[in-house]
């Protein structure tokens, strides 16, 4: 995939204000509405955001590390790189979604949650939107951020931003789809 990118980030940068203006509206849903489920082992409203806070505690810290590290100036283009395309295009949503293993220390399943998850969310899109700003500043191509399942892997910094994006986009229609389905 090539893209501009200035564009690739303003399609990023809205996407992340949607998923917060979606958070800020689930403020107002019932502490009950929020934990409940589908069936007894699916996920809740909370669970689906809260799963979304541990991916965004290591990602957050990871982008900006190796943001304020990096001394590649910008480029006009972003080129996916093969694994990064495979992972960021993997986890946009489908019209039948395919579901995933997820890793057991990313797995909030009967956590006990409360509004709070939501609040750690939207700080955590802030800062999204202020990483996004700043990589403006840097190469997406040549600034290469580690994984969460391996620091062995490196991914370009603009298939970081989609996975992360991309993967927060599956988890909002999920939990939407949780809300809709219980209509509490």
């Amino acid at each position: 995939m090539k893209i501009e990118t200035s564009q690739l980030l303003q399609q990023l940068t809205a996407q992340v204000k949607n998923h917060m203006q979606y958070a800020e509206s689930l403020e107002k849903q019932s502490e009950k509405s929020l934990n409940a489920r589908i069936t007894p082992d699916s996920w809740s409203v909370l669970e689906c955001i809260e799963h979304l806070n541990r991916y965004g505690k290591f990602y957050l810290p990871e982008i900006e590390k190796r943001i304020n590290a990096s001394h590649s100036g910008p480029e006009l283009q972003f080129k996916s790189g093969l694994l990064g395309n495979h992972f960021a295009e993997s986890m946009l949503p489908k019209a039948k979604l395919n579901r995933m293993k997820t890793f057991k220390n990313m797995n909030p399943i009967h956590s006990k949650l409360d509004r709070n998850v939501l609040l750690t969310f939207i700080n955590q899109q802030n800062k999204l939107l202020a990483l996004l700003a700043d990589a403006e500043k840097v190469s997406l191509n040549k600034t290469k951020t580690s994984i969460s399942i391996s620091n062995l892997i490196k991914l370009k910094l603009g298939d970081t931003f989609r996975f992360l994006i991309y993967h927060n986009e599956r988890h909002i229609q999920q939990s939407q789809k949780v809300l809709q389905t219980t209509g509490l």
